[in-house]
């Protein structure tokens, strides 16, 4: 029962809710172990309005380990970055059978004494003058300054839990024969060059797994394809450049015009259709090779360097357009849910105490929707009041244009390397049929 409204609140009945735990430090009252009584005491001792209750902190599960491995994981991470730094941890492991799972924690914000009385959040400290005197302003009052008691605020924290759950999670992943491992870095400062997937959300993953497409999840699988096409890119081109430079060095190496004669005479080509599309492929080889200026090997090596530095320019360019554009993807969706469900969320709290349970159960999904997507902006505008919402709309439609321009030089790159790719396969054939083998002498020059 809640203290404050007088009202039995049951959440055992919400839906994918698999696991309830609350640990305490050991020298925090036992009775504390009951959520009621523990929460009851906390809006007690929170009696300022402004006041926040707890901090809830979220974290997604490894959906290689079953049940049983993912409550000790998240148990021991708990225990070991919250509760031995003296705070409750009120937690519980979500899973739907979405392959989302995931744990909420809810942590104090106050300090426990020895003695088991809550203790205060900061204290007051005078700031003194060069006589190590208090300063005394116009008011009478003397200058000060709040101290908080405990670091769990430093913004420095989160960085913090984040790479102890990485190491914790990692130890649980190599203990059960799992090859996988997590970072708690973005994909960015990790420095592996993928486009980050965005979060899909409960709504979103559930669609997903019944077959039903969402927004969100057409974005991560444009992701995952864009991410696949640069890897793959970077991968043929340097390829390209491995094989240029070990080309040997020999008077009877074969020009372009000797490379252009072999794809226009491929004796192996038994059908009129075959044919023509050599001719075609021909014609487009020679446009590139004129276009390009190239009239031997060593001329399409530096092609080939200045193709691989543009690529990983127009590249890098690509993944901060996605990266930024997948950002206020995200805020533009959360803004339609909260468009879309404000008024249900209003109407749910006006609702009379004693029936908001049942209110609650009819129209849970809607409402923890608006509650994510209220939380999501809290966070996000850090007290700001207006979201701007025309300005991300007119920000997203600026790299869309964008993005359009550096993914057709990009398409267009990936052709001119399926063109050289062309050249490379039909000058391996006259060099393996013409050049004398003694005298062939490796280039040997560096891959960047």
């Amino acid at each position: 029962m809640n203290d404050y409204d007088g009202v039995t609140h049951d959440y055992t009945k919400k839906s994918g809710v698999v696991h309830t735990e609350i640990l305490l430090p050991d020298h925090v009252p036992k009775e504390y172990a009951n959520r009621s009584i523990l929460w009851n005491a906390v809006e007690r001792v929170e009696n300022n309005r402004k006041s926040q209750l707890a901090r809830e902190i979220e974290f997604a599960l490894p959906k290689e380990l079953t049940l049983e491995q993912n409550t000790i994981l998240a148990r021991e991470y708990v225990q070991r970055t919250f509760v031995t730094k003296g705070m409750i941890a009120d937690f519980c492991i979500h899973d739907s059978g979405t392959g989302n799972p995931h744990v909420h924690v809810m942590l104090t914000m106050r300090p426990i004494e020895e003695n088991g009385s809550w203790g205060a959040k900061s204290k007051k400290e005078y700031i003194l003058d060069k006589k190590d005197e208090r300063i005394r302003l116009p008011s009478g009052e003397y200058k000060s300054r709040k101290i908080s008691t405990v670091d769990w605020n430093n913004q420095d924290k989160a960085e913090e839990w984040r790479e102890e759950w990485a190491t914790i999670a990692n130890k649980y992943l190599s203990k059960h024969g799992i090859d996988k491992t997590l970072s708690h870095k973005s994909y960015a400062r990790q420095g592996n060059g993928k486009i980050p997937t965005i979060h899909l959300g409960v709504a979103a993953s559930q669609m997903e797994q019944k077959g039903i497409t969402t927004d969100r999840g057409n974005i991560n699988r444009e992701v995952a394809n864009m991410n696949k096409e640069l890897r793959q890119a970077r991968a043929r081109i340097k390829k390209l450049k491995v094989w240029l430079y070990s080309q040997p060095i020999t008077t009877s190496a074969p020009s372009t015009i000797d490379t252009m004669k072999a794809i226009a005479d491929n004796k192996n080509l038994d059908t009129r259709w075959q044919r023509i599309r050599n001719l075609k492929t021909s014609a487009k080889v020679l446009l590139f090779l004129t276009e390009n200026g190239i009239d031997d090997l060593s001329q399409l090596v530096e092609k080939v360097i200045q193709m691989y530095q543009e690529f990983s320019e127009t590249s890098g360019k690509i993944k901060d357009k996605e990266r930024r554009l997948n950002t206020l993807s995200t805020h533009l969706a959360q803004w339609e849910i909260h468009k879309q469900y404000k008024a249900m969320y209003k109407k749910y709290k006006s609702v009379d105490p004693k029936k908001r349970d049942a209110f609650y159960n009819k129209h849970s999904e809607t409402i923890l929707l608006y509650e994510d997507s209220k939380n999501y902006f809290d966070k996000l505008m850090n007290g700001r009041a207006d979201l701007p919402i025309k300005a991300w709309q007119d920000e997203q439609q600026k790299l869309l244009a964008e993005r359009f321009t550096l993914c057709d030089k990009f398409y267009r790159l990936k052709d001119d390397i399926k063109t050289i790719e062309t050249l490379q396969r039909n000058a391996e054939k006259l060099i393996a049929e013409e050049a004398p083998q003694a005298e062939r002498k490796p280039v040997k020059l560096s891959i960047s």
